[in-house]
Order: C-alpha cells, then sequence, then structure tokens
C-alpha cells in the first residue's frame, strides 16, 4: 500500500478534474455572458452605460444561480421523498432549515465548499440495499427540468428587457449547475453528486457507508451524540476500502465517535494512520481531521512546536473559512489556552462559540465540543500549578 504525507501530492492529484471543469465552465460561462452583453448593448453606448449593463448582467446572473442552487436542493428533495426517504434539513449557502421535535426550525451552518445541502433519512435496506440514483441525481433532473422551462418561458413570453434575460440566464445556469454536479469527479472539499452515486454503485461497501451517515444525520439532528449511537455503525474499513470516497467517511465519523467519547489516545493514532495512508477522504473532513490532530497535540503531546507545524497556511486559511463550526472553535480556543497561553484571547473564541451555537443546528455536536474545551481548561491549570516539593 502506497503512503503519502498528509495526503499533500495525492489531494492536489485529485483536485486536476475539478480544476479542469472548474476552467470548461468558466469559458462557458464567459463566452455566455459576453454573447448576452454583445447583443443586448446599444451601438452609441458610452463607457458609463457599458458598465452599468455589465454589471446588471452579472447581477441578474448570480441571482439565476441561486435559483438554480435552490432548485437542485429541492430536486434532492422530491426524488428522495419519492424513493421513500424523509425530510431532515434543507440548506441553502448557511440557512438550514431543520426538522426537530415535529418543528422546522431556521438555523445557520457554514460549510466551505458547498451552496447547499438536503439531508434525509434513509428507508430500511431491502436485501443491503436502499434506493440511492434518484436521491442522488435528482438535483441534476431538477436543474435539467428547469432549464427546459425557462427556456420554453424566454421563447413564448413577450420579451421583456430585464425578465427575458433572466429567463435566459437561468436556462444556462441550470445546464451548467447539472453538469457541475453531474459529471463524476472528486477534489476540492467534496465529491459531488455524480461521482457519490458512481462511488455507491461501484463499491458494495458505499452503500452501507452511505446508509449509515444519513443515520448518524437522522439520530444527530435528533440530539444524539455519536458516542451513544450503534458501535457496529462505526466499524472501520480496511485501508484498501479507505480509497473509496464514500466508503472513508466511516473511517472519519470513527475518530469522531472516539474524540466524542473522550478517547484521545486512539483518536490520535486513527487520525495518524488515516492522515498517512492513502485514501479517499474529501478535502473538507481532511481538514477537519487536521484540527483534531492540532487539538491532540496540545492536550496529549502539550507540543505545541507541532501544533505550529500542522497549523500551516493551507489550514489557516481553511479554519478561516470555516470559523463559525464547532469543532474548529473548538481547536482555536485549546491553541490560545495551550499554546498560545493567551486567556483573553480564548475567551473571545469561546464567546464566538456561544454566539455561534445559538443557531448552530446541531447540540448534540456542542455538547461535544463544550466537554473538550473543558478538557483543556482543566489542562491548563494543571499545568499552572506550582510543582509540589519534597523534603529529604
Amino acid at each position: 500500500m502506497k503512503t503519502k504525507q498528509a495526503g499533500k501530492s495525492g489531494s492536489a492529484h485529485k483536485r486536476e478534474p475539478k480544476r479542469l471543469l472548474g476552467l470548461l465552465l468558466g469559458l462557458l460561462i464567459g463566452f455566455a455572458l459576453g454573447g448576452v452583453l454583445v447583443a443586448g448593448m446599444p451601438e452609441d453606448a458610452g463607457v458609463g452605460t457599458q458598465l452599468m449593463l455589465m454589471g446588471g448582467l452579472l447581477l441578474t446572473f448570480y441571482l439565476s444561480m441561486v435559483v438554480q442552487i435552490i432548485l437542485h436542493e429541492a430536486g434532492h428533495l422530491v426524488f428522495g421523498l419519492l424513493s421513500g426517504y424523509r425530510f431532515l434539513s434543507f440548506r441553502v449557502f448557511r440557512l438550514m432549515w431543520v426538522k426537530q421535535e415535529g418543528r422546522i426550525r431556521l438555523k445557520r451552518l457554514n460549510l466551505t465548499g458547498t451552496a447547499g445541502q438536503c439531508l434525509m433519512a434513509p428507508p430500511e435496506p431491502v436485501d443491503g440495499r436502499i434506493p440511492v440514483v434518484c436521491y442522488h441525481l435528482g438535483g441534476v433532473l431538477m436543474n435539467l427540468i428547469a432549464s427546459v422551462v425557462f427556456v420554453v418561458l424566454y421563447l413564448v413570453l413577450p420579451p421583456l428587457p430585464v425578465l427575458s434575460l433572466f429567463w435566459a440566464l437561468c436556462a444556462v445556469s441550470g445546464v451548467m449547475t447539472a453538469l457541475v454536479n453531474g459529471i463524476p469527479f472528486s477534489g476540492g472539499m467534496v465529491n459531488n453528486d455524480g461521482r457519490n452515486a458512481w462511488s455507491i454503485r461501484k463499491h458494495p461497501a458505499a452503500m452501507r457507508s452511505f446508509y449509515v451517515q444519513l443515520k448518524v444525520a437522522e439520530w444527530t439532528t435528533a440530539g444524539v451524540r455519536m458516542k451513544d449511537m450503534p458501535e457496529d455503525w462505526f466499524a472501520v474499513p480496511g485501508d484498501e476500502e479507505m480509497q473509496d470516497g464514500m466508503t472513508a467517511v466511516l473511517g472519519v465519523f470513527a475518530c469522531n465517535r472516539q474524540l466524542d467519547a473522550g478517547h484521545l489516545e486512539a483518536a490520535e493514532q486513527r487520525i495518524d494512520h488515516l492522515l498517512t495512508i492513502d485514501s479517499g477522504i474529501i478535502e473538507l473532513h481532511r481538514r477537519l481531521l487536521i484540527c483534531d490532530q492540532i487539538y491532540l497535540a496540545l492536550m496529549l503531546k502539550q507540543d505545541p512546536a507541532r501544533a505550529e507545524t500542522l497549523l500551516d497556511k493551507p489550514q489557516q486559511k481553511f479554519m478561516k473559512a470555516m470559523r463559525q463550526f464547532p469543532s474548529v472553535l473548538r481547536t482555536e480556543y485549546t491553541y490560545q489556552r495551550l499554546a498560545k497561553r493567551d486567556a483573553a484571547g480564548a475567551e473571545q473564541v469561546r464567546n464566538r462559540f456561544e454566539r455561534m451555537a445559538k443557531c448552530y443546528p446541531y447540540e448534540a455536536d456542542l455538547q461535544s465540543e463544550r466537554e473538550r474545551m473543558d478538557d483543556a481548561d482543566a489542562l491548563c491549570r494543571k499545568q499552572s500549578e506550582p510543582a509540589e516539593s519534597f523534603a529529604l
């Protein structure tokens, strides 16, 4: 089995398909917007008029993308319900509607690399299988259906300066959204829908992993902590199975469960192993595991130098983007307490955590991270106590 250093070269290789697809889509967007702009630009337009029209075009295109993101997640919801799934949550950017205690509540959650997410509780398996294709590709289907509808609106309705442009751009952005999510690729922060559907159909272990992921989401939404969930859900896949991105999530969850239970040594060993082997762990989970490594380096080894090494520029950039995520805040808090010895800085982080907690959707996560911060407080106090002296 080939290994790699913290997945640097491997993850860079996995990002290549996304970079290529992003370049192609960028060119497509540029040609589409350029064509619309040239077609609608008056011949005698001055520089000011041109800039204003260009700004309006970009704003309209952004709004069309927002519409298609909402439709994409609605597609997961509709086709998921048709497949026997049950609603858990619906997120667009940071706004999240989550069903808890029979009520739909508005919360906030930011996951870098994702514009939205629809989570649903899975139906019970039949012969070890659950329906996956419609749920995963429902968003793509909805984008394509919507694009056809917007083309019809553009062609049938009387031409209006702004509305006709909006219909046209909604059709273009719908096709783009379908391509980005439907063409299977891994890389970036998360794998896309097409990649996940392909993985589940190709790898038998991925089917079980997908089912467990949704059950964990269901129980977490209900307020159950990972350490209190069924142990057999968190059986760690073998190193070879970990090369599949969908299956690899179970390895990450096993680390999360050990940390939630306070088994720090076991969590450290498992995380170090997962970040050494060649695996399909997505970049979002990889960076969160490095956050845990920083925490464990300070808690177990009491090694600020190790924490500084892990806190390189890419990790700092990630943590800044995820600065409202519980485990990132816990790591930052511990770093201030144990590495920087900055009580005031740590208190500011703790206050940010509590402000975030007011709108965060998962109380179970908050309970776990508060315990981990309390452990850091206890270790800080212990380190500050004067050593006992003994008379000879």
